[in-house]
């Protein structure tokens, strides 16, 4: 078969690798992909949002089965646009990826259907919002409406913070449109955790958990990323919580999306915190998470095309999905400086890993028949292991077999959840 691979960072090089490894896959096409990518898969310089291209690419090329793995183009109707013109697809339609593409929609939608997020309000006039800050309680979350690349969430602990947070949204646009309408709620606390989950309209398959770690710099300072590192499955993901989370949250997500008429078919994320009153939803997205996506992966033992086509012809219910019974720790090398400025153009040399490891390139380019860094977050090392203390230790150890200029990476991935554990 002749598969599509919509995307072009670290995320998609897994999906890429993963794909790979089902018997039934010939030529993978990756649209854009990066330097690295170049060496599992054809890269094809068409844009990820470049919808039209995209489509025609794919009907010129009679790809078999196209994977539209980021947000943007999930939310600008890709998924439509290639089944329109007769493309099997993994992924939702837009009517379905606005769960993601409006955080108005997904908390009016928990709130209509009783599945449990935290107390928000919404704001389209910043006159009305600054009033409401200054006596709501802090800490408090504000969100932009819109897409914003996983950054469009301020937790402010001050008033003034929470001022800003606000002016610089909506009248700042710092996210542009994105911000044009913001989500004020309720600071919940408790351990995150992420599940990412197969679904077809029907059935609800959750993968592995894990647990992202956003910020910059070690002991979870700094600022907000795109995520530094994840590890999987997540300690505090037990099975009485897995168990509530299927009845409370994930299955009734899916049955009020059908019930919309919005049927959610392709990967659909769960970002949860476990408060002391259960877990309840801090997002959706509707696609696969960077960096979540690199750790979960690496366990599956089943074929991720089988899946993914099962998915989209709404057989879920009747295909095995299998994961290791082991654990898996991403540490993220990135441009130090990241997520502001940073320089890029340093030659990456990647030296042999161990059998148990992989890396996932991010933002690279090939120049020369040189892969130089061209990003923020510019690979990813994954180990997997029996144990989360040995795959922590593995995937460190062979981070140092990758060097580039200005390398930078977090020393404490997966600490959190080795304390929990013990």
């Amino acid at each position: 078969m002749k598969i599509m691979v919509v995307g072009g960072g670290g995320r998609e090089h897994a999906i890429i690798k993963a794909l790979k490894k089902s018997k039934s896959v010939n030529t993978i096409y990756a649209l854009p992909g990066n330097g690295g990518i170049a060496a599992d898969a054809q890269c094809v310089n068409i844009g990820a949002t470049d919808i039209p291209k995209i489509v025609e690419f794919a009907k010129e090329n009679k790809i078999d089965f196209a994977v539209v793995a980021p947000d943007d183009p999930l939310v600008l109707g890709a998924v439509d646009a290639l089944e329109g013109a007769g493309i099997k697809c993994f992924g939702p339609k837009a009517n379905a990826a606005i769960i993601e593409g409006s955080k108005v929609f997904s908390k009016n939608l928990m709130k209509k259907f009783g599945i449990p997020t935290a107390e928000y309000e919404v704001f389209d006039n910043i006159d009305k919002a600054l009033e409401y800050v200054k006596t709501a309680p802090i800490p408090t979350v504000i969100k932009a409406d819109g897409l914003a690349l996983g950054k469009g969430v301020i937790i402010a602990e001050t008033r003034q913070d929470a001022e800003n947070a606000v002016r610089s949204m909506m009248q700042d646009k710092v996210f542009g449109e994105s911000g044009s309408r913001v989500v004020i709620e309720e600071f919940l606390t408790g351990p995150e955790v992420s599940v990412l989950s197969f679904t077809d309209g029907k059935t609800v398959i959750p993968m592995v958990s894990s647990m992202d770690h956003k910020r910059a710099l070690d002991g979870d300072k700094g600022l907000n990323t795109g995520g530094m590192g994840t590890v999987a499955p997540n300690p505090y993901y037990t099975q009485d919580v897995a168990k509530e989370c299927m009845e409370k949250i994930f299955l009734p997500t899916v049955k009020a999306m059908s019930s919309l008429d919005r049927p959610f078919k392709g990967c659909l994320y769960f970002g949860l915190m476990i408060t002391e009153n259960g877990p309840k939803v801090i997002e959706y997205n509707c696609r696969f998470g960077d960096p979540e996506t690199q750790v979960v992966l690496p366990l599956l033992e089943s074929d991720l095309l089988e899946i993914m086509i099962a998915t989209a012809e709404e057989r879920l219910d009747e295909i095995e999905v299998k994961f290791a019974d082991k654990s898996a720790c991403c540490v993220v090398l990135a441009s130090n400086g990241y997520p502001k400025a940073y320089k890029k153009g340093f030659e990456i040399s990647i030296g042999n890993l161990d059998d148990n490891a992989d890396f996932y390139i991010a933002g690279a380019k090939l120049e020369g028949g040189k892969l130089l860094t061209n990003g923020g977050r510019v690979l990813n090392v994954v180990a997997a292991a029996d144990t989360l203390e040995q795959a922590i230790a593995d995937a460190y150890k062979n981070v140092t077999n990758i060097t580039f200029e200005n390398a930078y990476c977090r020393k404490d991935i997966g600490q959190r959840a080795l304390a929990a554990l013990n």
